[in-house]
């Protein structure tokens, strides 16, 4: 009992959802005036139900025998998995339309594309294209939208202006996906999901994530420029030199010796990654 419950627990991968919060994050920073009791429902939906629910999910269906997101060793996934993520995502469900309908509708839609993601019969994740952009808009844009309409004290019009967070928030999410794939390339292709950093291959996956990211980084300019508050994008800049610092070191190392593209050094960049933007956008939170 105890062996099959921490075994559900660790697939839930509940410090990985942590690693989204970035995103709820850049929403809260940027409404003007936030329903502080909504927020507080937001978050523990998204991260302590819709998110683990999802790795759940995803782990059931891939069942994999070599390492994940930050399990090295993952144990074997078992039905008792499925039920508990099943179960948190109808609760979040449930706990979101007391927020809104709009939260609820927003959440559900999240739920079909996290299923559509792994299931078997549709499993989006055998598609990199598709996938790619499941995540990139989803988890990233989508999430941003949600948030930033659920939090408000008063009804508040997402504007075109709105879409550059939105977008800068795809961009971080997007740079990092080809990179959270690159060590899982002999484990995904055994599947026969033809993943996105599959098709792209180690060093087309490092420069891929590079070009997303400098997107993502030019748009934080111009978002802040437009704001005439360009001393939080140099902020955002020094905070990213870590894992600017980090991202090129394994890179030459991976041009030297694909076997670099393993799961420490992939864990190292996320984590870094994740230290890095929850920094970011805390002080953010914190400074507006």
């Amino acid at each position: 009992m105890t062996k099959g419950f921490k075994s559900v627990l660790l697939h839930l991968r509940l410090p990985f959802s942590l690693l989204l919060l970035p995103v709820f994050l850049f929403a809260i920073a940027n409404v003007t005036i936030v329903n502080n009791t909504s927020a507080v429902l937001v978050f523990l939906i998204l991260h302590l139900f819709i998110y683990p629910a999802s790795n759940g999910y995803n782990s059931f269906f891939d069942k994999d025998e070599g390492s994940i997101a930050l399990i090295k060793m993952p144990p074997k996934v078992n039905y008792s998995l499925y039920i508990t993520a099943i179960s948190l995502e109808w609760v979040g469900v449930l706990l979101a339309l007391l927020v809104n309908i709009k939260f609820g509708v927003c959440v559900l839609m999240y739920n079909f594309l996290s299923k559509a993601y792994s299931h078997p019969s549709i499993r989006l994740k055998k598609y990199p294209i598709i996938s790619f952009l499941v995540v990139f808009i989803f988890q990233g844009g989508f999430i941003y939208y949600t948030v930033y309409t659920a939090v408000a004290s008063d009804f508040i019009a997402f504007t075109a202006d709105d879409f550059i967070p939105a977008l800068i928030c795809s961009c971080l999410i997007g740079a990092s996906y080809p990179l959270t794939q690159i060590y899982q390339h002999s484990e995904d292709g055994k599947r026969g999901d033809k993943t996105l950093s599959i098709l792209l291959g180690y060093k087309g996956s490092f420069v891929f994530a590079g070009l997303v990211f400098f997107l993502g980084l030019s748009l934080m300019c111009y978002f802040w420029l437009k704001q005439e508050q360009l001393f939080n994008f140099y902020v955002f800049a020094a905070c990213c030199l870590p894992l600017f610092a980090y991202f090129n070191w394994w890179f030459f190392k991976v041009i030297k010796d694909n076997k670099a593209a393993n799961f420490v050094n992939a864990m190292r960049m996320t984590l870094l990654s994740g230290i890095t933007m929850l920094g970011y956008f805390t002080w953010l939170v914190l400074a507006t």
